[in-house]
């Protein structure tokens, strides 16, 4: 039975797909399969991915959904995989040809069910790293502590253990399309470290189209995912009062979006709340005045 299911959502990139899958055509070790969360694409997404299916070089799953936003197709990613390692790839990335073999002989020689999965790294076309490695003398960490304790800064390429992702589904808020992903990755940290591999997994082009370009027209159409994410943050065991106080001035800025009047006594920490309302006000002014239509 294959370890590793490679997931990804999208939504129509037909235009840029092939890329990711010539990736997977290409890896050293094939013992993975490739599940595609189409999230409700009007491109011909499903006519490339039959085509795929039937040249039989990657084990292909294909599964079309009405269209939800990234975390939407997160949650029905993780309720398919049946493998016992998951890794999600965009459908703007790419895999290095030996990824999948790193990562299978790495979780071999070290992965056991004392931690949640391995964290490595993600890289520019020309081989940059982006942001910063992880720190050599760690051999694991949580996902919090690495870019809060340690100074790592930028995207990594996380691979879980499937059993773990499958808790801590998503909501999903009526006419919205995002929640923050790392609401998972955080409740996974309460539970478990992760593995750390200083070894580039992914490749990374942000596209315009991408959601990490767009952020702030995401915090005025789903206000009610951001302020579910931001109260989330602020429960968090392992964090400082500096970190909670950020997230509770954009807890009331997505508050204020969608109109929610009880946003302090809904709140986690009421007292910080209300001291972070006018820093919240003066951005929830800001989102509006620069998403204009």
């Amino acid at each position: 039975m294959k370890k590793l299911t490679v997931f990804t959502p999208t939504y129509n990139r037909a235009y840029c797909l092939h890329v990711c899958y010539e990736s997977l055509q290409s890896q050293t070790n094939k013992e993975f399969i490739w599940l595609i969360i189409d999230d409700g694409s009007t491109d011909n997404t499903q006519e490339l991915v039959e085509q795929w299916k039937r040249e039989g070089v990657v084990e292909i799953r294909y599964i079309k959904q009405e269209n939800q936003g990234m975390h939407g197709a997160h949650n029905t990613a993780y309720e398919h995989i049946d493998t016992e390692l998951n890794v999600c790839i965009d459908s703007d990335d790419y895999m290095p040809v030996d990824a999948v073999e790193k990562i299978l002989s790495f979780w071999e020689e070290h992965g056991n069910d004392q931690v949640s999965g391995v964290i490595g790294l993600d890289a520019f076309k020309n081989g940059e790293v982006i942001g910063t490695k992880m720190p050599e003398h760690l051999k694991k960490s949580t996902l919090f502590e690495l870019y809060n304790k340690q100074g790592v800064i930028g995207d990594k390429k996380l691979v879980y253990r499937t059993e773990l992702t499958k808790e801590y589904p998503y909501p999903i808020f009526e006419n919205e399309k995002y929640v923050g992903l790392a609401y998972k990755y955080h409740k996974l940290d309460e539970e478990y470290p992760m593995l750390l591999m200083n070894e580039v997994l992914c490749i990374v082009e942000y596209l315009p189209d991408g959601s990490s370009l767009n952020m702030l027209k995401q915090y005025r159409v789903n206000p009610k995912g951001f302020a579910f994410y931001r109260k989330e943050l602020m429960k968090l065991p392992f964090s400082d009062m500096k970190f909670k106080f950020r997230q509770a001035i954009h807890y009331v800025s997505s508050s204020l979006i969608s109109k929610n009047r009880s946003f302090i006594k809904e709140s986690p920490l009421k007292i910080l709340t209300l001291f972070a309302t006018p820093l919240g006000l003066f951005l929830y002014f800001l989102i509006m005045s620069k998403t204009k239509t």
